[in-house]
């Protein structure tokens, strides 16, 4: 079976860094952080007091008739994790233009948005509710499910738009979104669908997520200054900074693209996916996994190692995570290892779990697209670690021009779920 070309011609960003692409892509190579204290809760408990939000969101710019009222009430009532999906997908459809007044077949198009975690909040509140009334007998709200199972973002966003394609959500940990852009890469190479809205999302800067990440000692608590805490590859890294928001983007088949006049960013070439088969929640530590996963997405692009310019890594700034990284980068690489860039730009938008992934891939696009990699920020000369090799080009503090063909992005999740996938630029 002959596989179709796939492009993106759609963007969509609710983001620590900014609620619109242009606004996040300029933040990035701009070296911006996107961390702060922690606003969605009193924090002042709690080891980490501090957090990559989104800042300034406000849903009834996002509808999809300005003055409906009832809409925007339909909207709220969502966890904001789904909240943030309905945002970032319509950002995404817009741009494409992705109508039936464009003669798309809504038969043919499909929604994989994913969560790692879904409605956290929803589920906080509701158990809560329970257990300080447990006298009183069960009492939930009867959209507590709906509203917080990991599936439902992918669900409404089909309801929303009429969208009849295959639908669904999936999940594995941060490699989530990763995951759901190589599912519907698929569908779409595999001619199951002519287009589909992909990415994800996470809401989990509440009580309970900050306070889980903690008891496992994964979280920085550098709270005497946020803004610098996420510092992948440097010595002094303590754990990552939690992060929040939505990425989706718009796949479709090449000639569907072309035949309706849509504007393609890049191409989607590839994608691999691996289990490091080794820890609940730590990597392996010489990156076994890690290197599986660069290759199998590199064997499916149809390309060779040397073709890649650019890898946004996991780097999570975790004191195990980004060394197996690093090794796993240069035993796969070898000498083209010091010719790549790679850079962490979870050091500015901290870790968007979920979401993490769709956000990555959006940078490796316009990476490609611009020619500039952005930054690992909040590195210090005398702050190395002396498993790493800093003789490979971390991008560190300032964004870097240079030619980006071929752009690699990796996300590792807990259970040991790996998954990578490689766009390039366009071209006929």
């Amino acid at each position: 079976m002959e596989l179709k070309r796939v492009v993106v011609t759609g963007l969509g960003a609710i983001t620590p860094l900014g609620n619109d692409v242009e606004t996040v892509w300029n933040n990035a190579i701009n070296g911006v952080s996107g961390a702060g204290p922690i606003t969605n809760f009193d924090a002042s408990m709690f080891k980490t007091q501090f957090a990559c939000e989104v800042k300034d969101f406000n849903p009834a710019d996002y509808l999809l008739n300005a003055d409906d009222r009832r809409e925007l009430k339909d909207f709220k009532k969502f966890d904001l994790y789904t909240q943030f999906a309905l945002a970032a997908s319509k950002q995404a459809i817009d741009d494409s233009k992705l109508t039936e007044s464009e003669g798309v077949d809504f038969n043919e198009v499909g929604v994989i948005v994913a969560s790692g975690i879904g409605g956290l909040h929803t589920f906080e509140e509701q158990a809560g509710y329970y257990a300080l009334h447990s006298d009183m007998g069960p009492k939930y709200s009867p959209f507590f499910i709906p509203t917080m199972i990991a599936d439902i973002a992918a669900g409404v966003i089909s309801i929303k738009y009429g969208f009849r394609g295959p639908n669904y959500g999936v999940v594995s940990a941060c490699a989530t979104s990763t995951t759901a852009m190589i599912d519907a890469f698929n569908q779409i190479r595999m001619g199951k669908a002519v287009a589909m809205v992909t990415g994800g999302s996470e809401a989990s800067v509440y009580p309970a997520g900050v306070g889980g990440f903690n008891s496992m000692h994964a979280l920085s608590t550098r709270n005497d200054e946020p803004q610098a805490a996420s510092r992948p590859f440097s010595a002094s890294r303590d754990g990552f900074v939690m992060g929040e928001g939505a990425v989706c983007l718009v796949f479709e088949e090449l000639e569907h693209a072309k035949a309706r006049g849509a504007k393609i960013y890049g191409e989607v070439i590839g994608g691999g996916m691996s289990a490091d088969a080794y820890h609940l929640t730590a990597t392996h530590p010489e990156g076994l996994g890690a290197k599986l996963v660069m290759k199998r997405a590199i064997e499916d692009a149809g390309i060779k190692p040397e073709d890649v310019d650019y890898i946004n890594v996991h780097g999570t700034s975790t004191p195990v995570g980004d060394v197996s990284e690093a090794k796993a980068i240069a035993d796969l690489f070898g000498e083209h290892a010091y010719k790549l860039n790679i850079s962490s730009t979870k050091s500015m938008t901290g870790h968007m779990l979920g979401a993490t992934g769709a956000m990555e891939a959006l940078f490796c696009v316009k990476a490609c697209q611009e020619d500039i990699v952005p930054p690992t920020i909040n590195h210090a000369e005398d702050d190395k670690d002396e498993n790493i090799d800093y003789n490979m080009n971390f991008t560190f503090n300032k964004a870097q021009k240079r030619e980006v063909k071929v752009a690699l992005s990796n996300t590792f999740g807990f259970g040991g779920h790996n998954a990578s996938i490689i766009v390039k630029k366009y071209s006929e």
